[in-house]
């Protein structure tokens, strides 16, 4: 089961439009999958996935447990945030040997992707077997197809001794645990308890996220803390994009009661100074939730309608999965 997770989180971000173009210079299509090229394309298509998983739209939704997978919300509007980043001109005008943060962010926004998706679509599809054999995933345990597809993505070599293989660890556990518990109490006559569970839920996925996929990930890789050290610099940082979370599909709006914007004083490399905005982050996240739910799950179905946004250009790409 674990290599089925693992093959549709690989899928997503593939497509079988290939780099050759016809006559008219439109893209062949093809039966044989490629990693997508672009890498703000790339963050397109997880934050609509994690907002399918939240609105139980995804593969094993369940609409009646909407809520569950309540870190996705925010990871959706998280990983929309890396996307604008990844677009903006700031970051892509970087030239080749300097673009570390661009390389860092794709690293980290995939990895983590890659990482955290076969944990919900196990969850969604086979619970019983998640409660079984969560201990048991590991990069080492895939079929073979799945391991050398593995193998072939970018960072993979880096990215797995990183992270730990794809294993679980307490904070998964924990995550999970509250999944199960969402799912017990029903939010019509269980209010309290439920968002209670949820905000634990949304922290325990928030501390895996950050403390474990992307502090060793990307915060302790020297070339991309570097870059970023750079922009904190008084002659750099008005030309460096906000860093801010923006509670919409749009990336940037008018109105602060939709935003968290870091702090002035947050060392984005430290993980306890990072965390104090995360998590000042996710409890604006919770508040919008209960206050203004029609929004946040209308951008969230906005954000889910790029689940098949494509590259842009036929760029040279990496070999086939298979």
């Amino acid at each position: 089961m674990w290599s089925e997770a693992q093959e549709f989180a690989y899928v997503r971000l593939t497509s079988t439009r290939d780099h050759k173009v016809d006559p008219w210079g439109v893209p062949e299509v093809t039966v044989r999958k490629h990693l997508l090229a672009d890498y703000d394309v790339r963050a397109r298509r997880i934050s609509a996935t994690y907002a399918r998983f939240y609105l139980e739209t995804e593969e094993g939704g369940q609409p009646d447990k909407k809520g569950r997978f309540y870190w996705m919300g925010l990871g959706a509007f998280a990983a929309k945030t890396v996307a604008c980043a990844l677009e903006d001109p700031r970051v892509t005008g970087m030239p080749p040997g300097t673009d570390q943060v661009r390389q860092g962010l794709g690293k980290g926004n995939m990895w983590l992707f890659y990482e955290v998706a076969p944990w919900h679509w196990m969850h969604a599809n086979a619970a019983d077997c998640m409660v079984l054999y969560e201990r048991t995933r590991s990069d080492t345990n895939l079929v073979p197809a799945l391991l050398t597809a593995t193998q072939k993505m970018p960072w993979s070599a880096e990215a797995l001794t990183r992270i730990g293989r794809l294993k679980s660890n307490e904070y998964v556990k924990k995550a999970f645990e509250k999944t199960r518990e969402i799912e017990k109490l029903r939010a019509e006559k269980n209010i309290k308890a439920r968002q209670e569970a949820q905000f634990d839920h949304l922290l325990a996925m928030a501390m895996h996220e950050q403390k474990m996929v992307l502090q060793p990930l990307i915060y302790e890789d020297e070339g991309f803390v570097w870059w970023v050290r750079q922009q904190r610099k008084a002659w750099v940082n008005w030309a460096s994009p906000t860093l801010q979370l923006v509670f919409a599909a749009a990336c940037e709006i008018d109105d602060p009661e939709f935003k968290s914007v870091a702090p002035a004083s947050t060392v984005l490399e430290n993980f306890d100074s990072r965390f104090k905005w995360i998590s000042s982050a996710a409890k604006k996240y919770h508040g919008l939730m209960q206050t203004k739910p029609f929004h946040m799950e209308s951008e969230m179905r906005a954000m889910a309608s790029w689940v098949q946004v494509n590259d842009r250009s036929p760029l040279p790409i990496p070999p086939p999965m298979r």
